[in-house]
């Protein structure tokens, strides 16, 4: 069988879950609204923004489109000539640019804070699941234990130097991988944000992978954002209001390693089980680069430390959320 890849972050704007068209018209100010629709990191992408002058938006979009090329020859880790697949091949790189610096300090924050829940070292797992499940008549009952144990062997935050005068990252074992795919689109969604505002623009809505709603729309209005039923992704099972916030999803419902759905991709770190697929959490946060990663470290905390770990992260809530609908409400 081949593996399922949807997106990971299953949020949408309300209007186009609900097959609604979103349309380029004159607001009460004459701004109109443009959008342009991509990819970054291999997820889907957009940037819908208002202004008057349709020229002066394009232009800014471009702007913003140079910045998500620039950070993505530094964060994917599909391209082999990106900085992050450097430090995989070789377990070592100098002179990385400081935003990889910056990202990989902020994930190995979260790791530490969630107590290991969230790890960016959890490449060899994937590796391990991905191997497995693409592989010539795989097991059904996913990979061997001794499998497991050899990935969990390589995985550890706490294996990871940085050494921030000189710029360099290392692995402290052989064979290590680092993925920065739950961080990165929120980063970039923030970087091409500010982009955007040196521009003069304020009005928009920016989705890198994690949406960030700048101020509210021409007309007052907030963006509605729809949360995804995890059994459909294409579905919204309740919605939220935006304005001046960002909202970042997990669910492992976004890629599923075999057809009956028992192993996702969203894998702990502890244990190398993979998390179920019928549920999800989206966080809201002030900007996507927390809440993008801690999404992920939510989804995998225990309840009762839910609430504790929004909080040190910078978090302001969370829902979590089955086809049911939502299931818990989480505050700062």
């Amino acid at each position: 069988m081949a593996v399922t890849f949807t997106r990971r972050r299953a949020l949408t704007v309300l209007a186009a879950a609900a097959g609604l068209p979103l349309l380029m018209t004159a607001s009460k100010a004459d701004a109109k609204l443009v959008r342009w629709e991509g990819t970054a990191l291999g997820a889907p992408a957009s940037i819908s923004l208002y202004h008057k002058d349709e020229a002066k938006a394009h232009a800014a979009i471009e702007a913003g489109l140079a910045e998500l090329a620039r950070l993505e020859a530094i964060f994917s880790v599909y391209r082999a000539d990106t900085v992050l697949s450097a430090l995989n091949r070789e377990g070592r790189v100098e002179n990385a640019p400081k935003e990889f610096i910056e990202l990989l300090t902020r994930a190995l924050s979260l790791a530490q804070l969630s107590e290991g829940v969230y790890d960016p070292t959890i490449q060899p797992l994937w590796q391990t699941y991905f191997r497995h499940f693409t592989s010539s008549n795989p097991d059904p009952n996913g990979p061997s234990a001794r499998a497991i144990d050899e990935a969990l062997a390589l995985v550890g935050w706490d294996k990871v130097e940085i050494d921030h005068a000189k710029g360099s990252v290392a692995f402290m074992h052989p064979g290590m991988g680092l993925t920065l795919n739950s961080g990165a689109q929120g980063f970039i969604t923030d970087r091409v944000a500010d982009v955007l505002k040196s521009h003069g623009f304020t009005q928009m809505l920016v989705d890198m992978g994690e949406p960030r709603a700048l101020s509210a729309k021409p007309d007052g209005s907030a963006w509605r954002i729809g949360i995804a039923n995890p059994a459909n992704p294409a579905q919204a099972v309740t919605e939220i209001e935006l304005v001046d916030k960002c909202v970042s999803t997990s669910g492992g419902y976004g890629t599923l390693f075999d057809d009956a759905g028992k192993f996702t991709h969203l894998i702990d770190p502890r244990t190398g089980a993979t998390a179920p697929a019928l549920l999800g959490v989206s966080v809201v946060a002030s900007r996507a680069a927390v809440a993008d990663g801690l999404s992920t470290a939510m989804l995998l905390t225990a309840p009762a430390k839910r609430q504790s770990l929004l909080r040190a992260a910078g978090g302001e809530m969370a829902l979590f959320v089955t086809p049911a609908g939502v299931v818990q409400k989480v505050e700062a």
